[in-house]
């Protein structure tokens, strides 16, 4: 089993920045890649990003070149920082984690945390 605890969100102006953690915890060997999602009210949820086991790294258009992820395996945890804030980035951040359950690619939510960015 593997479990996500998220920390960092809040209030911030636009164009501030925000910096996401996110502590895996339980089989972290059984981790193959990780990533941040976002929902806003009323809508669904977004892919924002994420980073495999490697290192390799995938982000979606509208947080190109001002969000960046990135993870310390040392310490088990994955960060999202956000630069430039908008918003419409305006929503509840979660973290995820794609775990291997047996043979089987299961993906492990976090509990989410809020971000508001006013304008």
């Amino acid at each position: 089993q593997v479990q996500l605890v998220e920390s960092g969100g809040g209030l911030v102006q636009a164009g501030g920045s925000l910096r996401l953690s996110c502590a895996a915890s339980g089989n972290i060997g059984s981790i193959v890649a990780m990533g941040w999602y976002r929902q806003a009210p009323g809508k669904q949820r977004e892919f924002v990003a994420t980073i495999t086991r490697d290192g390799n790294t995938n982000y979606g258009e509208s947080v190109k070149d001002r969000f960046t992820i990135s993870r310390d395996n040392a310490k088990n945890t994955m960060y999202l920082q956000m630069r430039s804030l908008k918003p419409e980035d305006t929503a509840v951040y979660y973290c995820n984690a794609l775990a291997l359950m047996g043979l089987v690619p299961t993906p492990v939510w976090g509990q989410g945390t809020q971000v508001t960015v006013s304008s």
